[in-house]
Formats: structure tokens, C-alpha cells, sequence
């Protein structure tokens, strides 16, 4: 990896941020030292629960520890079950001679034989043209630069379906990031997305195995474990007070690593929410939705949206709270990567198109989400989905922050001011947009 770790790890608070005078939008304010105070311990404790692969340990725990929040508030709570792949690795190894990578199985794993695939390595360029014939080959598909996030996307799913379909017995994909980890990517969660057994391969790991591809020698692929399916659960609580206007706020909290950038931000933000709107959203009904199974394509929200939400009509407002909510920004140059105090920018609002002016006034001065696009322009994740299904009006917060879906997604990609900012901008939208016309 590129970057000064012990640096990474040490740098958790960052200095001062000099503000301009005059701001426009009360989210710029400090923060209140116990609302900093709540926050940071919320993320500390999402993070601490490790691993939140749905239906896995960490998932489970957050799961139990957000319905006693609910609870605790006065809320109703109901627990969704359904059913989730999951893979527990044994050996997952790409060797070739003196070289050897461990690589991540991409889900749903097709797992290879107890001895492996072996073959001819074979490098695949980022548009999919291969060195050499793939029949009978492994392929080794050096996928384009980016921050990527699920294997659907087309310059990741193209290239591997056309090496299988030429004949290769395996894939494995150097997922080209910012960080030079292994980028693990979200996929179907009913049945395998791919014919035969695909791995990831971190950049860091991939130099001497392409060197092996352009010199033609063979390599074997493991790829053994144990895996099936198991339960995981989506929480909804509700307070239902009979008003029939209901306001609905949502988030994911299950993914492949801890995720604190990922996902901690919008379980933190849903938490102070929840307890806000219980005292101070009197005249609407509450919905608190919080889905797991969000990295088989947003499984456990698909399945929430089917039977366990307040119908279209009788919702007043959704808000929902996806992935790089105030991740912390990065230095990328000088040859390693260096904490900066503010939010990154690649962050993203999307609203119904009828409270643009409302969310650009509430958002003023937060970084990528002070431009808000329109709904019906732009959007992403589970958002996508709830937009489908006939909300509006509705919001929702994405992005892919630097550490998005790799193992150094830790706590070190997290300020609890800047998070405490976008919680006070979520407060005021919905304010705004709930304020009688």
C-alpha cells in the first residue's frame, strides 16, 4: 500500500478548520461538545463491532445494539428476516512460482477444487484485450482505475464475462484504487453473477504476477472455504402517533469490512436523528428503517421496500442515509496519503427536484453536498430504489469515499465534526421540507 500507515493510524483528530464569517447555513456552526461528544461515541461503537458482513456477527450485534436505540426512544420495532449468501475463506491464493497473493473471493463464490484451477496466466488489458489466446487460461483482467463499489458496474462485469466467454477457467481482477488494497465489490445476492470462479487481487500484490502473465508461465488459483446462505435482518421502527404523514429515515449498516467510512457516518446520523425527531417531529408519524444486505445489491432494502414501509401516499418525506456520509479527505500526492481535517468532496445529494432550494440552503458549505442534484437527474444505491417505488419527496446522501469497501476503512477515515455537520444539515432539511407551505 502507497501510504504511511503509522501516520494514517495516528492522525485521528486533525487541526483546527478555520470557518469564513457570515456562513450561510447553521450545519457550518461547531458543534455543541455533547452533541461531538454522542456522535464520536456512536461511531466508536459502530466501528468496535468490527466485521459487518450481513448476517455475520458484526451485523447481527449492530443490529441488536440500533433496535435497543429505538426502543429506548419509544419506538415500535420490528425485525425483517432473510436469507443472504455468506463464505467463510479457507485457502484463497493465487500462485505462480515464487509468487503468491492471497485474494478475496468474489460472491457469490463459485469455490474452485480442494487442488485448485491451474493454467496459463494470462494478462487482460482495462478494455479486455488479452495477451494471449484465454482457452483454458487464467485470466488475469487489470481492471481501469477507480473507486469502485460493485462488480455490475460495466468495466468490471464486461471484461470478466468476455474472458469466461472465451474460455478461461477462472478470473482474477486487480481492482485498481486509491489505496492498493483489494476493492471488494457488492454483487447479486440469489445466485452467482459470474460462470466461474472469480478472485480480487490487491494492486500492491499484483506486480510480479503480471510480470509471470507477460513472461506466459502458469499459475494455480485456490478458492476453499465454506459457504451457503443464513439469516440476516432489517429493523423498522415506527412511532406511530395516528397522523397518517409519515416521515421516513433509512439506513444501510452491513458491508464487507468495518466500514466506519462506509457506513458510519449514516448509522451516527440516523441515531441522533431518531432521537431528535421523537421529541421534537411531533405533528408526523416516525419511520426508522435500517437494512442489512446491502452489499448483495441492496438485498435487504428490495425486500423492506416489499412489505415493511408506510405507503407512498401517506409519506411525507424520506430521507435516506447511504454510504460516505462525512468520510474524511486525503492527500493523495507526495507519494503516500495524508489526513486532512475536512470531508471528501466525492460525496452526493439528490433530492425531488421541488426542495432543491431547501437542501442547497441546509448543505451550504459542506463539501460535494452543498451542490444537491435533482432526483430525477441523479441517483444511486438504495435510494434508486425507494425513488422506484413511488417516494416523493425524497433525498438521499452516497458516495465512495477513499477507503470505500478495503480493510483500512477504519476509524482513521472519520471525524466526528465533520459528521456532527452533516447531522445538523440533515435536521434542517427536514425541517425545511416537513415546514407547512
Amino acid at each position: 500500500m502507497s501510504m504511511d500507515a503509522p501516520t494514517r493510524r495516528q492522525f485521528l483528530a486533525g487541526p483546527a478548520i478555520l470557518l469564513p464569517a457570515a456562513l450561510p447555513s447553521a450545519s457550518l456552526a461547531a458543534p455543541a461538545v455533547e452533541d461531538l461528544a454522542s456522535v464520536a461515541a456512536d461511531l466508536r461503537r459502530y466501528v468496535d463491532l468490527g466485521i459487518k458482513q450481513a448476517g455475520g456477527e458484526g451485523d447481527n450485534a449492530c443490529g441488536a445494539w440500533l433496535a435497543a436505540e429505538l426502543e429506548h426512544a419509544g419506538f415500535a420495532v420490528e425485525r425483517q428476516y432473510f436469507s443472504v449468501p455468506y463464505f467463510d475463506p479457507g485457502r484463497c491464493e493465487l500462485s505462480c512460482g515464487a509468487a503468491r497473493a492471497t485474494v478475496w473471493p468474489q460472491p457469490i463464490v463459485v469455490p474452485t477444487p480442494v487442488g485448485g484451477v491451474a493454467g496459463p496466466i494470462v494478462r487482460v488489458d482495462a478494455d479486455g484485450n488479452a495477451a494471449a489466446p484465454l482457452a483454458g487460461a487464467l485470466a488475469l483482467v487489470d481492471l481501469p482505475h477507480g473507486r469502485w463499489s460493485t462488480a455490475l458496474a460495466p468495466r468490471i462485469r464486461g471484461p470478466i464475462d468476455a474472458a469466461f466467454a472465451a474460455g478461461a477457467r477462472a478470473v482474477i481482477a486487480v481492482t485498481n484504487g486509491p489505496t492498493g488494497q483489494v476493492i471488494a465489490l457488492n454483487t447479486d445476492g440469489r445466485r452467482p453473477l459470474f460462470t466461474g470462479p472469480v478472485a480480487l487481487l490487491a494492486p500492491d500484490d499484483a506486480a510480479p504476477l503480471l510480470a509471470a502473465a507477460a513472461r506466459g508461465e502458469h499459475a494455480v488459483l485456490h478458492l476453499t472455504g465454506r459457504g451457503g446462505r443464513r439469516p440476516a435482518f432489517n429493523l423498522v421502527g415506527r412511532l406511530d402517533r395516528g397522523l397518517g404523514r409519515w416521515l421516513v429515515v433509512s439506513t444501510p449498516r452491513s458491508g464487507w469490512f468495518a466500514c466506519a467510512g462506509e457506513r458510519g457516518g449514516g448509522i451516527a446520523a440516523w441515531l441522533a436523528l431518531l432521537r431528535w425527531a421523537s421529541q421534537a417531529v411531533r405533528d408526523h408519524d416516525l419511520a426508522f428503517i435500517c437494512n442489512s444486505g446491502h452489499e448483495y445489491e441492496y438485498l435487504g432494502a428490495e425486500e423492506m421496500l416489499a412489505t415493511a414501509v408506510p405507503r407512498p401516499e401517506a409519506t411525507a418525506f424520506w430521507l435516506h442515509l447511504g454510504a460516505n456520509l462525512a468520510s474524511r479527505d486525503w492527500h493523495e500526492g507526495l507519494g503516500q496519503a495524508l489526513p486532512l481535517p475536512g470531508a471528501d468532496s466525492q460525496r452526493y445529494l439528490a433530492i425531488s427536484p421541488s426542495h432543491l432550494t431547501a437542501a442547497r440552503a441546509s448543505f451550504a458549505g459542506l463539501a460535494g453536498l452543498e451542490a444537491p442534484y435533482s432526483s430525477e437527474a441523479l441517483s444511486a444505491g438504495e435510494l434508486t430504489n425507494i425513488l422506484r417505488a413511488g417516494y416523493a419527496p425524497a433525498a438521499g446522501i452516497f458516495g465512495l469515499h477513499r477507503y470505500h469497501h478495503v480493510a483500512g476503512d477504519d476509524m482513521s477515515c472519520l471525524s466526528a465534526e465533520q459528521v456532527a455537520r452533516a447531522i445538523a444539515a440533515c435536521r434542517q432539511l427536514v425541517q425545511n421540507v416537513l415546514a407547512p407551505a
